[in-house]
């Protein structure tokens, strides 16, 4: 697997191997001691979650205050453009934001840590996305940050406005939300 950090370091492109033939592909979208080996980091998903949405479906910025989630998001049909933002105050990384085009052409994924917001747009007709989480869905906790909060400055490749929650257009800005210590 082919491991590339992003603008923000933590957060990883992840490229599997894939073996392709005429009869299709074969690719094992994750392996513990694999993920292990070639990341360096060592993790337990306990929680698998798949969403389907339509073209221009904007979803995030979601984070759990407590029980933060590290994520491994792949797209089984489509194409995303998927976002994470570093809410850890003490990271050199603040604030910053990262992201990648993922889509089921390439197979290439996504690591996000605990300690970031994640959202992504769907670029194509419609996308199913799979991730996996380390830690379980508490809706007690989501906290949704402001998709387009100026101080964030996320270039999310949308013509006009998108398709969002009544919960994800009132996110808060980075300066209003909670944030890890």
């Amino acid at each position: 697997m082919k491991v590339e950090p992003t603008s923000v370091p933590e957060v990883l492109v992840l490229e599997p191997e894939v073996f392709g033939d005429a009869r299709g592909f074969f690719f094992e979208s994750y392996n513990r001691r694999r993920f292990a080996a070639d990341t360096g980091l060592q993790v337990e998903f306990v929680q698998d979650n798949h969403s389907r949405s339509v073209r221009n479906v904007l979803r995030g910025l979601h984070y759990q205050i407590r029980q933060p989630q590290g994520k491994l998001i792949r797209v089984v049909a489509g194409e995303i453009w998927d976002v994470a933002v570093d809410l850890r105050r003490g990271s050199p990384h603040f604030g910053r934001w990262a992201a990648a085009r993922l889509d089921s052409r390439s197979q290439r994924m996504l690591w996000i840590p605990p300690g970031f917001a994640h959202g992504f747009l769907v670029l194509s007709e419609s996308a199913d996305v799979l991730y996996k989480a380390t830690d379980f869905y508490a809706p007690e906790h989501e906290r949704t940050l402001l998709w387009n909060d100026p101080a964030l400055g996320i270039s999310w490749p949308l013509a006009g406005e998108p398709v969002m929650t009544g919960k994800d257009r009132r996110g808060l800005p980075l300066a209003g939300a909670e944030t890890y210590a």
